[in-house]
C-alpha cells in the first residue's frame, strides 16, 4: 500500500517463473537500473544514498555487496562491456554529466563536452549542509552561493523545492540553481521528509500527510541559512515544479515570510482531481474514496487555506498536462485574483507536465528571474 513511498529493492526471480527473492532489503535505500555483469552472478545497480548516487554491485545470493563508485557525486548512467570494462556518466556540483572510464583510483574522465562553456563562466560554490528540523530530525540540503560570495553580506534567498515528492536533490550539476546564483541569489535546496535516499521511514512520513512534515523541513532549511548569516530574512522567495509546486502552495498558505512565489504544474484542490489525473489508484490507497473519506482529502488540500496567501505568486503549467491537469493552476489563479493577491498565470500551449520546447524553456527561465527580481530582490 506504500506505492509512492516504497523503497525500490533489487530482486531476482527464476526465468521460468516463480517468486521473486529480494536481495537488498537490508540496505533500506532505493536501487535502480540493475544489470547482470558478464559473469552472470553479479548484478550492478545505481544506489541512491543520502544525496549521493553510487554504482554498486551485489551477487545473486545477496550476501556480497560493494560500492564500485561512490562519494559526493551523482551517477547518471553506466555500461559494462562483455570483458568487464566499465563506462559511467557522472555529474558533480560543478560538472555537468560527462563520460568516465573505470573505477576507484583508476577512474578517468573521457569526455569534456561542456568544458569550453564552463571555461567562460564563474560557477557558484555549492555547500552541502545538514541541519535539524524543529523536532530534531536531521535534514540534508545544499546552499548555492552567488559567485564572489561574501559571508559578511546577506543575500536575497530562494527556497527551491524538488518534485516527486519521493525524489531528491543530489550532488549533480544544477543548471537552474547556478542560474539563480549567477543573478545574485542564495539558493536553498533541501531534502525534506518524503524525499528518497534516506530510507523508507523517511519517505513514508509524508503518507496522507502532505504539506505538514515537508513544509516544516523546507522552512527549517531557510531558517538555517538565516541563522548562519547567509540569507536576508526580508528578501525570501520560494518555488518549484510538480510536487515542488504543490509544496510551494503549502508554504504560501502557511507562511507570509516569502515576498515572491512561483508554483509550476501543481495541484491545489485534490478532490477535483479525482478521475481527472492518472493517480486514482494512488489517491484511493492513500486517502480513501473522496465521498467516503472526505475529511482526509480536505485536511491536506492547500486550496482550503488559500485565503491565507499574501505572497505574489506566478503560476505556470502545460496546456495538455495529464499528470497534474492545468485546471489546478486555473483554480489557484482565480482564487488569488478573487482575493486581490498579485498573481499571473502562464500556460504553455501544446506542452505536458514537463516543458520541452526550447523557446518555452527559455521563456520560463526569463519569467522566473523577472518575477523574483521584482518581488524578492526588489523587496523593501
Amino acid at each position: 500500500d506504500l506505492i509512492w513511498y516504497a523503497t525500490g529493492h533489487l530482486a531476482v526471480s527464476p526465468a521460468a517463473g516463480g517468486p521473486a527473492r529480494v536481495l537488498s532489503a537490508r540496505l533500506d535505500r532505493n536501487v535502480g537500473s540493475p544489470r547482470f555483469a558478464p559473469d552472470g552472478e553479479t548484478i550492478l545497480f545505481v544506489l541512491e544514498d543520502s544525496a549521493e548516487r553510487h554504482l554498486a554491485s551485489m551477487d545473486t545470493s545477496g550476501e556480497n555487496f560493494s560500492r564500485l563508485i561512490d562519494g559526493p557525486l551523482s551517477l547518471r548512467g553506466y555500461s559494462q562491456s562483455d570483458d568487464g570494462q566499465l563506462a559511467t556518466l557522472i555529474s558533480e556540483p560543478h560538472l555537468p554529466a560527462e563520460v568516465f572510464y573505470g573505477t576507484g583510483a583508476g577512474r578517468r574522465q573521457l569526455t569534456f563536452t561542456n568544458q569550453p562553456w564552463l571555461d567562460e563562466l564563474q560557477l557558484a560554490e555549492v555547500e552541502n549542509v545538514q541541519f535539524d528540523n524543529p523536532g530534531g530530525t536531521e535534514i540534508e540540503g545544499f546552499l548555492v552561493k552567488p559567485p564572489g560570495f561574501d559571508q559578511t553580506m546577506r543575500y536575497p534567498t530562494l527556497l527551491r523545492i524538488h518534485g516527486g515528492p519521493v525524489a531528491q536533490y543530489d550532488f549533480a550539476f544544477n543548471f537552474e540553481a547556478q542560474l539563480f546564483a549567477a543573478n545574485g541569489y542564495l539558493v536553498v535546496m533541501t531534502n525534506p521528509r518524503g524525499s528518497s535516499g534516506y530510507g523508507q521511514d523517511f519517505s513514508h512520513a509524508l503518507w496522507a500527510n502532505w504539506g505538514v512534515p515537508d513544509t516544516e523541513d523546507v522552512i527549517a532549511g531557510v531558517d538555517h541559512a538565516i541563522e548562519i548569516g547567509y540569507a536576508d530574512p526580508d528578501r525570501l522567495g520560494v518555488g518549484g515544479w510538480s510536487y515542488g509546486g504543490i509544496l510551494t502552495n503549502y508554504v504560501i498558505t502557511k507562511s507570509d515570510r516569502f515576498k515572491g512565489a512561483i508554483t509550476g504544474a501543481s495541484e491545489v484542490l485534490y478532490r477535483a482531481n479525482y478521475g481527472h489525473d492518472h493517480y486514482q489508484r494512488q489517491w484511493e490507497a492513500e486517502l480513501g474514496l473522496p465521498w467516503e473519506n472526505a475529511e482526509a482529502w480536505e485536511r491536506i488540500t492547500p486550496f482550503n487555506d488559500v485565503a491565507n496567501v499574501v505572497t505574489p505568486t506566478l503560476i505556470m503549467g502545460g496546456e495538455h498536462d495529464w499528470n497534474v491537469p492545468i485546471q489546478n493552476s486555473e483554480q489557484l489563479y482565480q482564487a488569488l485574483r478573487r482575493l486581490g493577491v498579485e498573481t499571473q498565470l502562464v500556460v504553455y500551449p501544446n506542452e505536458f507536465h514537463g516543458i520541452s520546447k526550447p523557446a518555452f524553456q527559455l521563456d520560463r527561465l526569463e519569467r522566473y528571474l523577472a518575477w523574483y527580481d521584482k518581488y524578492v530582490k526588489g523587496a523593501q
